[in-house]
């Protein structure tokens, strides 16, 4: 009776957890998806890539700002005003008075100016800094497609890992299952003892507890992938493809070669070299001069008081010229720690040009590393399941133990795992080293969208997000319960502060 319990115990268990930790072999096909898929919807959605053409639209207009500086300027001013003496004044004639006034009038004036900046040391020098800001913009939006690229390939290449992972999770419980109903048979006919079946019915469930944190795995690598992507964190995802092995022929020099020819993070810091310089030359422009030019008309009637003030037109024309003569050595303070910046920016890009061939050489050795464990660990698999198959038979035969078998089990799956992370380990290092040296990201035929086209859709998706959240009211009501709190603590402390003078 207790042989039979234990059965209808053990298959009640299999089949629940069959049920509930496998729902994949239930529920409807997922979404097909591909490596190059994920990229492009990521590209077509995610905000990084947004932000980073907001900020060059932001450098670009920056750069326009100190470029249309060098143009004329024109001006136009308008000045109207009543005046006069509180007490009457007297007025003379030949001596004498004639009469008193408070002499209220009106006077109106306007006028035009017209500037050019000639020589302007200064802003010669900020143009030359706004121009590195752009171009280390446009570099920056190029850096966030090779960046996110990665990112996506990391998480896809994490969905097929945990994928993996979960079959051979599903493998180690149906074949835990199936020596479970050995064992099961051999203890019903009294040749094997009890142990032998508490010992297998654990290891199932070891199995199965494994295939749960499989199961999660797989689940929260999909929702990433899925927030990477831009779509829904509960769509349900179908790899069609699976982890293997392509050839890498590049060599180490190579790779490296390449790297420091196009990182764009490093000619980011050769820009930020150029942008010292250019605070360099600012500085410096206080020893020299400043030039323009200036043309003016005026008009303005004083006389009749009428308006708009029309009369009396004149003109002018003239160069301006100014120097400092002495700035009680202000600007050679400013020259000294402009030099010292512009050194350190120097010894900085010398410092990235050393971690970007580092950060190669890491990347090609894990890629090398991961290349190498590919192979053993494929052998390693086929001799576990050939280990595992003659330690079944043993068993069954009679001539083996039940801890041979779980043990060849064990060595099995670890062998499988070992194998599985191998291909992930040698795919994300790749991908890494790909991004290390720089390849370019984005496709060509990546469709740009126009500031317009793209502020609407940050608008909409902005109040999506907001009216989901209820940002407006849930902030305000938070700030409003923390303030209440923060009052009733400093009305707690006064009133612990006299209750305690008070005695």
């Amino acid at each position: 009776m207790t042989t039979k319990k234990n059965a209808a115990r053990t298959a009640l268990i299999s089949a629940l957890f069959t049920a509930l930790l496998v729902p994949s072999a239930f529920a409807g096909e997922g979404m097909p998806i591909d490596l190059q898929t994920a990229i492009a919807k990521a590209f077509a959605s995610h905000a990084d890539i947004k932000k980073a053409e907001y900020s060059l639209d932001a450098a670009r207009a920056k750069y326009n700002v100190v470029r249309e500086s060098f143009g004329p300027k024109v001006t136009f001013s308008h000045t109207s005003g009543r005046g006069g003496y509180w007490q009457e004044q007297p007025i003379t004639k030949d001596g004498m008075i004639i009469g008193y006034s408070k002499q209220i009038g009106e006077q109106h004036k306007n006028g035009f100016s017209l500037k050019v900046p000639i020589y302007d040391a200064s802003l010669i020098a900020s143009e030359k800094k706004a121009k590195a800001g752009y171009q280390s913009s446009v570099l920056g939006e190029e850096l966030t497609f090779i960046k996110l690229k990665q990112s996506v390939t990391d998480a896809y290449f994490k969905l097929l890992a945990t994928k993996d992972t979960r079959q051979v999770c599903e493998q180690s419980v149906s074949t835990l299952k199936d020596h479970l109903k050995n064992v099961q048979a051999q203890y019903d006919v009294g040749v094997v003892a009890k142990v032998d079946l508490l010992r297998s019915e654990v290891e199932l469930t070891d199995a199965q507890q494994n295939l749960i944190m499989a199961e999660n795995g797989y689940n929260i690598a999909e929702a990433n992938l899925n927030n990477i992507m831009g779509i829904p964190q509960n769509t349900k995802l179908d790899p069609v493809e699976e982890l293997g092995y392509a050839a890498y022929e590049e060599s180490l020099p190579s790779c490296i070669d390449y790297a420091m020819l196009h990182r764009l993070d490093l000619q980011q810091s050769a820009l930020q070299v150029k942008a010292a310089e250019a605070d360099l030359n600012s500085a410096k422009a206080g020893w020299l001069p400043s030039v323009g030019g200036t043309l003016s008309n005026d008009w303005s009637d004083a006389n009749t008081g009428h308006w708009p003030g029309d009369k009396n037109s004149n003109w002018s024309a003239g160069l301006s010229v100014s120097m400092n003569v002495f700035d009680s050595g202000v600007t050679k303070s400013n020259v000294a720690a402009a030099k010292a910046n512009l050194m350190t920016a120097k010894e900085s890009y010398r410092q990235d040009a050393d971690a970007v061939q580092l950060d190669v050489r890491n990347c090609y050795f894990n890629l090398r590393e991961a290349e190498k464990r590919i192979s053993t660990t494929q052998v390693a698999v086929a001799k576990a399941e050939e280990d595992y198959h003659i330690a079944q038979v043993r068993y069954e035969a009679g001539v083996g133990t039940n801890t041979d078998v779980l043990d060849a089990q064990v060595a099995l799956t670890r062998a499988r795992n070992n194998f599985n992370t191998a291909l992930y380990d040698y795919n994300t290092s790749r991908s890494a080293l790909q991004t290390a040296m720089g390849i370019e990201a984005r496709p060509d035929d990546y469709k740009y969208l126009t500031y317009g086209e793209r502020y609407k859709a940050t608008k909409a998706l902005y109040n999506t997000a907001a009216e989901a959240t209820d940002s407006e009211k849930r902030l305000k009501e938070t700030v409003k319960a923390l303030e209440k709190a923060r009052a009733e603590r400093r009305k707690a402390a006064a009133a612990a502060e006299k209750a305690e003078k008070n005695k």
